[in-house]
């Protein structure tokens, strides 16, 4: 484990987009990420996090850095620690239908209006959301960048992870308590002996194929 030093220094270098939107005059700056945009199957979840100048988090990180521990130990205190935090999602019959980023985005816009205030900057990992209606900034790699972006990616991720946990017993064949529906093995050996169940994304090339159908859209992220 690294030195808390180390955790407190990459913890303050991760200001600078917050900085910049507060100096701006932004009082209010939501990070948004997203968590599911690869698996096979379940929704993609996306989250908005409004965090306030003295958040204090050392260890905070883009959730694919992190352990299932490790997130699962920020998730409370990120909660705890922020202004406001609202989940979004967009299901798999919407994926199928629109295609993998698409959906995305309106988990993104879904996240955003469900936080009780509205902010005045939005700093989002990766591409700009289309149609949105507060200011935005895009960085590229933001979930490692940017403070309000590493939470928003670890709630998303932990929200989904634990949904896909939840529904488990539902389909028991395919390990989704295990896999988070990512085309693991295990996954892939299941999907080819049972087929797709309904949590399953109809329109990504392994799931057409063990269900003898022509691929729709293709997986994201």
């Amino acid at each position: 484990m690294r030195p808390r030093r180390v955790l407190v220094r990459e913890f303050a270098g991760r200001w600078r987009f917050e900085r910049e939107a507060w100096a701006a005059g932004c009082r209010t700056v939501a990070g948004v990420d997203e968590a599911g945009r690869g698996p096979l199957a379940g929704p993609v979840v996306a989250a908005a996090v409004v965090v306030p100048p003295d958040f204090f988090l050392p260890g905070l990180d883009d959730s694919k850095q992190l352990t299932a521990a490790q997130r699962d130990a920020l998730y409370p205190r990120i909660l705890a620690g922020s202004t406001a935090v609202a989940v979004g999602m967009a299901s798999v019959p919407l994926i199928d239908a629109v295609n993998i980023l698409r959906a995305t985005f309106v988990a993104m816009r879904r996240a955003i209006a469900r936080l009780p205030l509205r902010p005045d900057l939005v700093l989002v990992d990766g591409r700009p959301i289309p149609d949105l209606d507060v200011g935005q900034r895009a960085i590229t790699g933001g979930d490692g960048l940017s403070n309000a972006i590493a939470a928003a990616s670890v709630v998303a991720k932990v929200t989904r992870d634990r949904l896909m946990y939840r529904l488990d017993p539902r389909y028991p064949a395919y390990g989704f308590a295990r896999n988070k529906g990512y085309g693991t093995p295990e996954h892939l050996g299941a999907l080819a002996r049972f087929g797709p169940c309904p949590l399953h994304r109809r329109s990504f090339g392994p799931v057409a194929r063990a269900a003898g159908q022509p691929a729709g859209a293709a997986a994201g992220k």
